[in-house]
């Protein structure tokens, strides 16, 4: 019915579109909200960031190695 092609672009499309997501430890927020630097919340911040681009970073690196093993 629907070809590849289209249902690559559908499950991209799926996966740009951006949610809220509130959620959060009642213990995490109250620290982060008591402190005045901000450093604590820099810090989480950062430690959320690189959680989650890991994996990002190896799936390309799988798609990568998939795509020139199917070129050759």
């Amino acid at each position: 019915m629907y070809t590849k092609r289209t249902l690559l672009i559908l499950l991209i499309l799926i996966l740009l579109i951006p949610f809220d997501a509130d959620a959060q430890c009642a213990m995490c927020r109250a620290v982060l909200e008591s402190e005045s630097s901000g450093k604590a919340a820099e810090g989480i911040n950062n430690g959320i960031v690189y959680l989650m681009a890991v994996p990002y970073i190896l799936v390309a690196g799988l798609f990568y190695f998939i795509y020139r093993k199917m070129r050759a």
